[in-house]
């Protein structure tokens, strides 16, 4: 039985976190929240932090939503954009935008 843990342990490490049947990703203080095989994903960027003990806890963080075509410019990318104080909430309003989005096509 160890085996068939240890086997379903490594294939949740190989996908990558996941939330609400979304792939997330983190590079430095920018958060990616959806697949690029879709038409739509969320940026979501730290812009402030506070110390909790020796964490860094996101207090305000930037969210927008994202069209995926790369022959668009960056800027043209953008369908929504908002800042929410903390990452709950701003997890709480990209995982609605995105299913939305994602649904609406």
């Amino acid at each position: 039985m160890a085996t068939t843990a240890t086997a379903t342990t490594k294939k949740k490490k190989d996908e990558g976190l996941i939330y609400k049947g979304h792939p997330l990703m983190r590079k430095d203080n920018l958060v990616y929240y959806g697949s690029m095989a879709e038409k739509y994903i969320i940026m979501m960027q730290v812009l402030d932090t506070k110390k909790v003990k020796d964490l860094d806890v996101a207090t305000r963080v930037s969210i927008q939503l994202q069209l995926t075509d790369p022959d668009l410019k960056s800027r043209d990318r953008v369908v929504k954009k908002t800042e929410k104080e903390g990452l709950y909430n701003a997890m709480d309003v990209a995982s609605v935008w995105l299913e939305r989005a994602l649904a609406a096509n």
